[in-house]
């Protein structure tokens, strides 16, 4: 076991809101005099900026809330073009995504900040490949987790699977997050009211779909505009 300062972020799937969040957390840590910095140990999907480089919107958002001025520092150990399951796109290029090279850039990382926020790929469980998946990551560096859970239809199953999930490791759940992704989904409140009677953590804000301004297009990070909303509506205390 690893020791380290700050969170691993994971949700009830992808697209729930995770980077959202994640860069709102750093924006909260960073409001309460802390050095924090982003990193995604693997992402899968790049585009092409304007000058030609491939970026990745998640790495991107995570660097605009580090405050990072753009190619500093290596916040993923891999990059993979393909947006599928990140051990599906290493195969395609004869990659096996190995946990000890995710340690390796974490600990160098970690030299530069005070505490990490660290956002996971996809679910918990998302395979690293034929033998580890993200859930031995956190088990190895023992960060407490913050569950984001995507506000639609079927929520509440993927919400307390996760959770089930999260202790059957060991893990501490530090609170959890309700985003309400594009559009919102019908009894809103009722469905938030419903997890917080199940979910044995902390309940950290529930932030509403982003007004229309704030979205972002397609292969685009979040504007710091964008996580400085999401950060208003979540309460988290650091000591």
């Amino acid at each position: 076991m690893t020791k380290m300062t700050g969170f691993f972020v994971t949700g009830t799937d992808t697209e729930v809101g995770k980077t959202l969040v994640s860069g709102a957390l750093i924006l909260k840590l960073r409001e309460q005099g802390k050095q924090a910095i982003g990193f995604k140990p693997v992402v899968a999907g790049t585009y092409q900026s304007a000058n030609g480089e491939l970026l990745n919107e998640d790495l991107e958002t995570l660097r605009i809330a580090s405050g990072l001025a753009p190619g500093q520092m290596n916040l993923s150990s891999y990059v993979l073009d393909m947006p599928v399951a990140p051990h599906l796109a290493a195969a395609s290029k004869g990659i096996v995504l190995q946990l000890g090279t995710i340690m390796q850039a974490l600990l160098e990382t970690q030299k530069h900040s005070d505490y990490l926020v660290i956002e996971g790929a996809g679910g918990l469980l998302i395979p690293l490949n034929d033998h580890e998946n993200l859930g031995d990551l956190v088990q190895q560096i023992s960060l407490p987790v913050i569950l984001v859970v995507g506000m639609k239809l079927g929520c509440i199953n993927h919400a307390l699977l996760t959770q089930e999930a999260i202790k059957a490791r060991g893990l501490k759940i530090a609170g959890w997050v309700a985003n309400s992704l594009a559009n919102e989904m019908p009894l809103l409140q009722e469905n938030v009211a419903t997890l917080q009677t199940k979910i044995n953590a902390p309940f950290l804000g529930l932030i509403p779909s982003l007004p229309k301004a704030l979205q972002k297009s397609h292969n685009s990070p979040y504007s710091i505009e964008a996580l400085s909303f999401a950060a208003q509506h979540m309460q988290i205390a650091i000591n």
